[in-house]
């Protein structure tokens, strides 16, 4: 299995696959509005600007599992990214991404890479999984992990 097999639900509730993704470095996050790590959207979209055009995507995927910090409708997230940190990658639909609900490429993502001690499940939002060009998963990190801190990681893939 790869990331790539995947299949994820856009805003609107279109289907997107994650094929269309195939080729690129991928940093795959569970984001919030109203969390203390959210102006990590900041630093995020300074990666994304500063590496994309080598082939590096950012997909953000909202989730209101950890203290209700994302509550918004899909305009309500994709209108505060947008003028809050002017974010220009992608946006998906709210996920979960622990319990029965969660999203399957969450499971994979966690299994893929467990956390500390073997733990898979995921802790708080600003968990960052990056992705090769295989669509392997290479890399998991904790929330409070710097999007400047991964710029090294990501240029070895790139």
């Amino acid at each position: 299995m790869a990331v790539t097999d995947y299949a994820v639900k856009l805003p609107d509730g279109a289907e997107k696959h994650m094929a269309d993704y195939a080729g690129k470095v991928l940093l795959i996050v569970n984001v919030a509005s109203k969390c203390g790590f959210t102006p990590q959207y900041e630093g995020l979209e300074a990666l994304y600007r500063q590496y994309r055009d080598r082939g590096f995507e950012i997909l953000a995927f909202p989730c209101n599992q950890f203290g209700a910090q994302e509550p918004g409708d899909a305009q309500e997230i994709a209108s505060f990214c947008s003028l809050t940190y002017d974010v220009t990658f992608p946006l998906f639909d709210k996920v979960e991404v622990n319990g029965t609900g969660a999203a399957p490429l969450f499971d994979y993502l966690k299994s893929a890479q467990p956390g500390v001690l073997g733990t898979t499940g995921i802790k708080w939002n600003f968990t960052k999984f990056l992705v090769d060009r295989a669509g392997k998963v290479v890399e998991r990190y904790a929330p409070t992990t710097k999007p400047g801190d991964l710029a090294k990681d990501i240029e070895a893939l790139l």
